[in-house]
């Protein structure tokens, strides 16, 4: 059997998941990249080149044939090219008492005076033992497969990360990896299919088998879709037998539940506090029935400015990028749609900030202090981050931050809803809120803006554009229709 150290990335990305490395094992076909992920190997493979750009002369192993090209890295190895781009190393041994071939093909081998510098490039901003465990895996396994096949030591491994910062990485002679690749044979060999739980966020990160695992996990009312259920809990919960919300509910009441010791990271937990809502999630859950527990806590105003941006993750810019900041009033007095975009020049995120403090400005001076309603934290955060990037000269921002009104919160204290997820796009569907796109989301946004940004063509900039700022407009909407219809419930 081969072993890759891409296998390890497959176990890490989009997020940890056991049960996508058996099931490519298996061959089971995923969905094809979405728009926004071909965008992000593009711009990988531009990150990386741009590298190699300044590393000089290199020799490009990739142009021999495959069968060639573990022999052409070691002749050019003993040749001390400066830069080999793309190099391969084979090697074999035993893992588990299992005979495989262990595979790898490091970014770069840079010569330096009297050894070779193994070197990735990385989108990934930030690269230690918090963050992008796998690239670390990845790197240590390339200098225990230079040492086996060179027969000396790497002299360093390192990363090239999207900050443009090469990051020095500690080599452990291949053990972590070496172990990690245990883990992912014994998933590989595996007769049956492995439990993994779902999850909102973990499934719905991009991972191909998302349209395969998350219908069965909330058909089967998997105890992982239990609002609450944490990923550590779900797997506990599996391994005593409990499968489902109704054997969650009929096993546990919520003392018995609070005592239960769960993985949480390196050492063990209990459930605590978080007991009696996990199995009132699950008794909704099950039944298909939400429970009311109180009027929402919303101030009453004659108007609401419902509030939501569209921005782009740091591995897609220099900075974390906001740029679209969508507002529309609702109420007594409407207003109309004010999508308010950043430029496409080098100055295009400020000048972005400085037109929405502007129109924001506006609809104090004409509201008062008007509720700004939006969903979840992104807003808070990323006002925060603005301030601190481009400052608040007229206290704009500030009076902003002070009339903020997260709907998320306020509609989980007031309402259970039979859910797995509280994400807006779930809610929306569950109050009746009907889009008129075909194809929308955040990521789908972000790809938009991406392609407007890169080409030329002005009708195509716009048109993409209008597309992202309807999308906008339709994501107020159903903000508006959430917050209508839970002003409406009463216990």
């Amino acid at each position: 059997m081969q072993l890759t150290a891409s296998d390890i990335v497959s176990l890490y990305r989009p997020t940890p998941c056991s049960l996508r490395v058996y099931l490519r094992e298996q061959g089971v076909p995923e969905a094809e990249p979405s728009a926004f992920e071909e965008i992000i190997e593009e711009l990988g493979q531009r990150h990386e080149e741009n590298h190699l750009a300044t590393l000089g002369s290199y020799e490009d192993i990739s142009k021999v044939g495959r069968d060639q090209q573990g022999t052409r890295t070691l002749e050019a190895i003993k040749n001390h090219t400066p830069v080999i781009y793309q190099g391969e190393f084979t090697n074999e041994t035993t893992i588990g008492g299992v005979p495989v071939v262990v595979v790898g093909r490091p970014d770069f081998l840079i010569f330096d005076s009297d050894g070779y510098i193994i070197r990735d490039s990385k989108l990934s901003r930030k690269v230690d033992e918090e963050h992008h465990e796998e690239i670390i895996l990845q790197l240590q396994l390339y200098g225990w497969l230079f040492e086996r096949t060179v027969g000396t030591p790497a002299k360093r491994l390192q990363v090239h990360t999207g900050t443009g910062e090469v990051v020095e990485i500690p080599n452990d002679g291949g053990n972590a990896a070496l172990a990690k690749l245990a883990e992912v044979l014994a998933l590989k060999k595996l007769q049956a299919e492995p439990y993994e739980p779902a999850g909102w966020t973990k499934c719905k990160a991009g991972c191909g088998y998302v349209d395969r695992c998350w219908p069965q996990a909330v058909a089967n009312q998997d105890v992982s879709v239990v609002m609450e259920v944490d990923q550590g809990l779900a797997r506990q919960l599996h391994s005593d037998g409990i499968i489902t919300a109704q054997e969650l509910v009929s096993n546990f009441d919520s003392q018995r539940l609070s005592d239960l010791n769960r993985p949480w990271g390196k050492r063990q937990q209990k459930v605590g506090k978080k007991a009696e809502t996990i199995l009132l999630n699950a008794e909704v859950l099950n039944s298909g029935k939400e429970r009311v527990l109180c009027p929402a806590n919303i101030p009453a105003h004659d108007n609401y400015l419902m509030f939501d941006l569209e921005g782009l993750p740091p591995q897609l810019d220099d900075l974390e990028k906001i740029y679209l900041w969508g507002m529309q009033v609702y109420g007594k007095k409407p207003g109309k749609f004010l999508g308010v975009t950043s430029g496409f020049g080098a100055d295009g995120d400020r000048e972005g900030w400085e037109k929405f403090l502007a129109t924001a400005n506006d609809i104090f001076a004409e509201y008062g202090d008007i509720p700004f309603v939006h969903w979840h934290h992104y807003e808070r955060t990323h006002i925060k981050q603005y301030i601190d990037r481009y400052g608040d000269p007229n206290g704009v921002a500030a009076r902003v931050l002070q009339n903020l009104l997260d709907l998320l919160p306020k509609t989980r204290e007031a309402i259970v809803l039979p859910l797995p997820s509280y994400s807006l796009k779930e809610v929306e569907k569950y109050v009746g809120f009907m889009r008129t796109q075909e194809e929308y989301g955040g990521t789908w946004a972000m790809a938009q803006f991406i392609l407007a940004t890169e080409t030329n063509d002005e009708a195509e900039r716009n048109a993409r554009m209008a597309e992202i700022l309807k999308y906008n407009e339709e994501d107020l909407a159903a903000t508006w229709a959430v917050f209508e219809w839970l002003r409406s419930k009463q216990p």
